[in-house]
């Protein structure tokens, strides 16, 4: 039986991808910052679906955290078929001029080095086996830019960035690299990138129909299931009625 890592299981696109990879007789490696959340996602793939979940509680920003975790996989569950690298953030919306360093930190920590860490910690493993799939969670953030997004959309743009070049390093072992990156997505996203302010979370999807995080997580699992040929580079996905991060459809 196949077996994916997924960072930040416990909401969104992540918790999405869990459901759909049990579904369909994937055991699952996931993980996370929230302890009970994630106690009560293992619990529920485990009853709904009859597969195996290992849950692992760390933040990917702490490298001692990934690495403590990572080294405390047994061998039954080393032999991993995708990692699926979806913890990530937005937080504060602002002119760099008025720009948080602390929000700084945290994007950059959790979307690129956090990213960066899991890569460094799977990778060898793939490579010790000649197989794997790292798909990474990008974002329209990672084509475009828009006023107010600019560390944000720096991230995404180097999710992008890090993926084609581990494509490369990985090409002679057998591994694919891919990206997924949606666009606008009713999720948690907004309520974390408005600091809990529910009201202006909800305004950013008034008068279209975004994206879901069962959408994302089908076209993440048909990247996943491609013959052993097949690498599907990368997908941009975004609800109809959006152009562009700025330009939508509101009717």
């Amino acid at each position: 039986m196949s077996i994916i890592l997924i960072t930040g299981a416990t909401s969104g696109f992540g918790e999405a991808a869990a459901h759909l990879f049990a579904k369909n007789n994937w055991n699952l490696i996931i993980t996370g910052r929230r302890k009970e959340r994630l106690e009560k996602l293992e619990n529920d793939l485990k009853s709904i679906y009859k597969i195996e979940v290992l849950s692992l509680c760390f933040d990917v920003q702490n490298l001692n955290e990934v690495q403590a975790a990572i080294n405390s996989i047994n061998d039954d569950w080393k032999n991993i078929d995708v990692l699926l690298n979806n913890a990530g953030l937005a937080v504060g919306r602002g002119p760099i001029q008025e720009g948080s360093y602390e929000d700084w930190n945290q994007m950059i920590d959790t979307n690129v080095k956090g990213l960066l860490y899991m890569t460094r910690e799977i990778s060898p493993l793939m490579v010790a086996r000649k197989k794997g799939h790292i798909i990474n969670v990008g974002s329209l953030a990672g084509w475009d830019t828009y006023g107010g997004g600019n560390v944000y959309c720096g991230t995404k743009h180097a999710v992008r960035a890090i993926s084609r070049s581990s494509r490369i390093d990985l090409l002679p072992y057998n591994i694919k690299v891919s990206v997924i990156s949606p666009g606008a997505a009713e999720t948690e996203f907004s309520v974390v990138r408005f600091k809990g302010d529910q009201q202006k979370a909800d305004s950013m999807y008034e008068g279209y129909l975004p994206l879901k995080a069962e959408d994302v997580a089908e076209s993440i699992y048909f990247m996943a299931i491609q013959p052993a040929h097949v690498n599907i580079e990368e997908i941009l996905i975004l609800p109809t009625a959006q152009a562009t991060p700025t330009i939508t459809h509101k009717k």
